[in-house]
């Protein structure tokens, strides 16, 4: 069963982010501000967040945004993390909330759905490869952080 979350929903969804972190040994780059989490998510609705449940209990999470695509000249779905506690992996809660994701993207005529996987995650990439799912091999990405852009601008 999945559902939308909702405000009083902050602490687990950062809970899952921080998890999320810890699983992808990133932890130290978790600077989450609640204030700002609740604004961007809740407020502001610019990106979006639910919960796989076994019953009623959040077991996994998919927070998601749209972007575009000015190839397909129309929106798409952008899936910032999908994450499941692993005592609850391999139980088809990830696949449900990545469905639902799909199943978002036909409903609002999106374009394309995409995703990033860290490239050692082999239990990620096994899943992803089991929906489907093509490796954008020939592209890079490329970030810039925060921190460097007043020293750009100058």
């Amino acid at each position: 069963m999945l559902r939308d979350t909702t405000e009083k929903d902050l602490d687990t969804i950062i809970n899952f982010i921080k998890k999320l972190a810890e699983y992808e040994k990133m932890s130290d780059e978790v600077i989450i501000d609640p204030k700002l989490m609740k604004e961007w998510l809740f407020e502001k609705k610019l990106c979006k967040c639910k919960f796989a449940l076994d019953n009623d209990k959040p077991v996994g999470f998919a927070l998601y945004f749209y972007n575009y695509s000015t190839f397909k000249g129309k929106a798409g779905l952008y899936l910032e993390d999908l994450f499941v506690y692993p005592e609850y992996r391999n139980k088809g809660y990830g696949k449900e909330l990545f469905k639902s994701l799909i199943q978002e993207a036909k409903e609002n005529n999106l374009g394309r759905m995409e995703w990033c996987c860290l490239d050692w995650n082999e239990p990620s990439i096994r899943f992803y490869k089991s929906m489907n799912a093509k490796a954008m091999d020939e592209w890079t990405t490329y970030r810039l952080d925060e921190s460097q852009f007043d020293s750009l601008l100058k």
